[in-house]
Formats: C-alpha cells, sequence, structure tokens
C-alpha cells in the first residue's frame, strides 16, 4: 500500500482542482478509508495516476448532474473499482483484465479502459452503448476521458440521448438509481427519447439487464 500510495507526485491535488472548478455539477463521494484502500490494493496502480487517485481519494463521482458516474473507491449506491471488475487480492500470477469498467451512465452505457478484449487501442477508454448495444472507443485515455467529463465535454457525445428538463429528472433520481427506457433506445420506436417512457430502477438492474 505504501508504495501504491505514498509517491511524490500524486494526481489527487490537480483532479481535485478540476473538480472543484468543473464546468458541469458534481458530486464527490468519500466512501470509506478502509474501502479506499482496499481497491487501490486489489488494482495495482499506483496515486500517480487518475484511476489510482480517484480509487484512494474518493468513493466515486456523479458528474453533469449524476448522468455519469465515474468509479472510485465506493460508496452507498456506487460499487468500487475492484469489486465491479471483480478484481481479487493480487498475486503474482495476477493478470490485467482485457477491460476495467471505469463509468456509466444514467441509461445503462458503459465506459471501459481496453486492456485487449475490446478490439481497440490499449488503454482507450471504449462506450459501450444502450441504443447501439455495441462498444466504441471514445479515442482518449482515462485521465483525458475524466478531464473531458469535468469539462462538460461529453454534452455533445450525448445529444441524441437527452430530452428537455433531463437535468431535473436525472438530478432527483437516487445515487443507485438509473433509468429504464422504454421502447428500449436499440428499437427503431426508441430512437425519440423524449417521447419513450423513462422508469427509475436499481442501477444493478439496469447494468445486468444489458
Amino acid at each position: 500500500m505504501d508504495e501504491l500510495s505514498a509517491v511524490p507526485d500524486p494526481a489527487w491535488p490537480v483532479l481535485f482542482g478540476r473538480i472543484t472548478g468543473a464546468s458541469v455539477p458534481v458530486k464527490l463521494h468519500q466512501g470509506t478509508l478502509a474501502g479506499r484502500r482496499n481497491t487501490l490494493y486489489r488494482l495495482q496502480v499506483t496515486t500517480r495516476s487518475t484511476l489510482g487517485a480517484l480509487a484512494f481519494n474518493s468513493g466515486g463521482l456523479e458528474v453533469d448532474h449524476g448522468w455519469v458516474k465515474v468509479l472510485g473507491g465506493g460508496t452507498t449506491g456506487l460499487p468500487d473499482l475492484a469489486a465491479i471488475n471483480r478484481l481479487a487480492s493480487p498475486t503474482a500470477e495476477s493478470l490485467p483484465p482485457p477491460y476495467l469498467v471505469v463509468a456509466f451512465d444514467v441509461l445503462g452505457g458503459v465506459f471501459a479502459i481496453d486492456g485487449g478484449g475490446l478490439g481497440f487501442t490499449l488503454g482507450d477508454v471504449c462506450y459501450w452503448a444502450p441504443d447501439s448495444l455495441s462498444w466504441d472507443s471514445t479515442g482518449v485515455g482515462h485521465t483525458e476521458f475524466v478531464n473531458a467529463l469535468l469539462a462538460g465535454g461529453f454534452s455533445t457525445f450525448y445529444t441524441d440521448l437527452r430530452w428537455s428538463g433531463w437535468e431535473e429528472e436525472v438530478a432527483a433520481l437516487p445515487t443507485g438509481t438509473g433509468l429504464w427506457v422504454y421502447p428500449p433506445l436499440s428499437s427503431e420506436e426508441g430512437r425519440d427519447i423524449s417521447r419513450s417512457s423513462r422508469k427509475p430502477v436499481p442501477m444493478t438492474e439496469l447494468l445486468a439487464t444489458y
């Protein structure tokens, strides 16, 4: 733990500045110290990285009125990075996962770092979309992904998946709740989300369904 956390140039001070100065609303969850330490240990990354900084210093982030949940050390309603990726305590034989889930959105979309299992560039953050039911690369790494979220850079990314008044509707949801959309976003009838039915459901249920 000392080797992973006690580094001379941790990423958290810069990242925390970006969180507090974000262009969109951000809720920073604290989690517990024990949970954050355990997550960092199972991840086996240092706090020099944005990934390690989030795991060790936060329970996770809810970005842009809670639309995107960026994972960290875990808190009520948000799984930690190690748990959602089913990472056990490391051993000498441990191998990196084929991809690492790092965030998901209120509609059930998932962001993951490609570790070789998604077929894109190693280290790129990729997105599994509930409307296409497929993976695609965002073309950026994890640090750039988090920075872009905090700067409001994903607003155009979600243009076709938002509706008038989405901010208030999403912000009112509890942390561990997402929105099930019907007709499904992947269907022809579900292309216009503003005309669809939206029902709050547990985030775990939504992710499991997809």
